[in-house]
């Protein structure tokens, strides 16, 4: 990851105490770079950042329609969720309308990192199961084209059918052959690209409504699924959420592991990727805070702005300690 870029700092007193840095690029609806900094032809993975491609097939298939999914299962197909009533009632209910259980899941058991669904499942002596899995919404979205395609039960195998057809959409909205590929925390194989690249990826949906056909219908599907439940994306207190909730309409927002964070803004056509090179999630929610500030989608005194952006460190005892702001060309 070469020639990174200043991002994010952290300030305590009057020295900078920590810097994260890293790549970022804002497209316009032709895919064209008309903001960056660190180098646009970093490769990296794109984590969850890319569960809206990944949901591609699931709408352009028909399976989506087939198996009469809403709003909120769309949502639920991109979502990076906390583990909430909220989210595990719903793909339960999903999975159950396909004659399917929580078994035929293969993402794996996760503790809900919503610290109060957590909280319930230990007094009531209840496991965690695949359900809580951050990642069931989209593997709810799997087991449906898998049905509706007729293939195997290992649909997490890189070469089956429903991750082939996933790859075939992540090189065509990315507009470039993906280098490699590997294995994400659900299990399911991640594509590489270039921060470019995923940037051109998410103006290809922010622009979608402008266009015809049956790939850009499904990318405008998803991203307004994603924009009517930003709840439903991420979970409650999570910045997804509460960046979308801010920006009311005018944005959709991902996060991915190892500090991945893009955006939409269809409005424009607009679309941002960035990752910090260091993994470090305040830092990527602090860079995505100020982009979407810059392009004036957020206002930078918005509470959930605050929380990320411009953010007043305390310690223990309430005493202001430091500040995490972003670098200044970020915002200039």
């Amino acid at each position: 990851m070469s020639n990174p870029a200043p991002l994010a700092e952290l300030w305590r007193g009057d020295l900078l105490e920590s810097l994260h840095t890293g790549h970022a690029v804002i497209c316009d609806s032709s895919g064209q770079i008309v903001w960056s900094c660190g180098n646009p032809d970093t490769i990296i993975y794109p984590r969850s950042s890319a569960k809206m491609i990944q949901a591609l097939p699931l709408v352009e298939s028909g399976a989506a329609d087939a198996a009469g999914l809403g709003v909120p299962q769309l949502a639920l197909s991109c979502a990076s969720h906390s583990g909430e009533a909220q989210h595990t009632t719903r793909v339960a209910d999903w999975i159950e309308g396909l004659g399917l259980s929580e078994n035929d899941f293969r993402c794996g058991v996760q503790q809900p990192s919503h610290s109060e669904t957590r909280r319930t499942l230990l007094l009531n002596g209840e496991a965690p199961c695949q359900l809580h899995n951050n990642c069931s919404g989209k593997h709810a979205g799997f087991l449906t084209l898998n049905r509706h395609l007729g293939a195997g039960a290992e649909y997490v195998e890189v070469d089956h059918p429903v991750q082939t057809a996933c790859k075939t959409a992540f090189e065509e909205v990315t507009a470039m052959d993906s280098p490699c590929y590997g294995i994400d925390g659900c299990s399911a194989p991640n594509f590489a690209t270039s921060v470019h690249g995923l940037a051109r990826a998410m103006a290809s949906f922010a622009s979608a409504h402008t266009r015809s056909g049956v790939r850009a219908e499904a990318q405008s599907r998803l991203v307004q699924a994603m924009i009517t439940h930003p709840e439903l994306v991420a979970g409650t207190g999570r910045a997804c959420t509460e960046l979308m909730g801010a920006a009311a309409g005018r944005a959709a927002l991902k996060t991915g592991a190892e500090a991945v964070f893009v955006g939409m803004i269809p409005e424009t056509g607009f679309g941002i990727a960035l990752k910090v090179v260091d993994g470090g999630t305040r830092g990527a929610e602090c860079a995505i805070a100020a982009l979407m500030v810059r392009l004036g989608i957020l206002d930078a005194n918005d509470p959930a702005v605050l929380k990320r952006m411009n953010a007043v460190q305390k310690n223990w005892r309430g005493i202001e300690t430091g500040i995490i702001r972003p670098a200044a060309h970020l915002l200039s």
